[in-house]
């Protein structure tokens, strides 16, 4: 049976490819286990430092799977593949590894929630993003609610959930739904040497350490997240990443980090 989640790792970087593309790779639950504990795998080995992740074929994620969409529907609960995951649709952020999303097509509702779950984004020029809910009776569903208006901005949100519209990738980058705007060709290659930068020159305990402190303070004041910061400067003075970090811009060479510590 074919995964509906594959990966491969190369140069410390994972690439996870949600696999349905004769669906546009629709969400399902079996999908959505299969992307969790594959970021659970990632989180816990230390020869990924960053995941890409990307879909099969010419989308991203269409989003839920419209079967699935149709059992609801009809009440037909036995009919619905998404059983319930213990893991919130947010659970990419509480990775301490950093994750970016290649979205290379049809990127809609779930689809979307999960984009933007990742840390970062960079999008094929033409790519589809759309939430989607308000045109199939739903709601911002899964986070998105809390995520979007943090990217772009109240107004921009809600004009994004009100409306369902479709955004291509160039209004997208305009927006800061996403960081950057590639040709389709260029755009699994570019992630992935972006990628690849952050493995080797990047220390694997700063960057988790900053994935933490940027949601953390989403919810806090200034003065906290001062003292915080503050603290964490501390520590990082006494750590073999901060000797090694100073060592090899010195002797201009590539750092050699260890592997983020369990």
């Amino acid at each position: 049976m074919t995964e509906v989640v594959q990966r491969t790792v190369r140069d410390g970087v994972a690439l996870l490819t949600l696999n349905r593309p004769e669906r546009l790779n629709a969400w399902t639950g079996e999908m959505g286990r299969a992307y969790f504990d594959l970021l659970e795998e990632c989180a816990s080995s230390e020869d990924v430092r960053v995941v890409v992740v990307t879909g099969a074929g010419r989308g991203f994620c269409a989003g839920a799977d419209m079967q699935d969409l149709k059992a609801l529907g009809e009440g037909d609960l036995d009919g619905v593949s998404m059983v319930a995951d213990e893991r919130p649709q947010s659970f990419p952020l509480s990775i301490e590894k950093p994750i970016i999303a290649a979205v290379n097509g049809a990127c809609a509702g779930l689809g979307l929630v999960q984009a933007l779950m990742c840390d970062i984004r960079f999008a094929g020029v033409g790519a589809k993003l759309t939430t989607a809910f308000s045109r199939r009776g739903l709601v911002a569903e899964h986070g998105i609610s809390w995520i979007l208006p943090r990217l772009v901005g109240p107004a921009r949100a809600l004009d994004l959930l009100l409306s369902g519209r479709v955004v291509l990738g160039e209004e997208a980058a305009a927006l800061g739904l996403v960081n950057r705007v590639l040709e389709p060709e260029k755009l699994l290659d570019e992630t992935l040497a972006y990628a690849r930068e952050l493995a080797v020159n990047c220390s694997p305990a700063s960057m988790a350490s900053m994935k933490r402190q940027v949601y953390a303070d989403l919810t806090r004041g200034l003065p906290d997240a001062l003292a915080e910061a503050n603290r964490l400067m501390v520590e990082s003075f006494s750590a073999p990443d901060f000797v090694e970090g100073v060592a090899s811009f010195l002797e201009r060479r590539e750092p050699r980090f260890g592997p983020l510590a369990r």
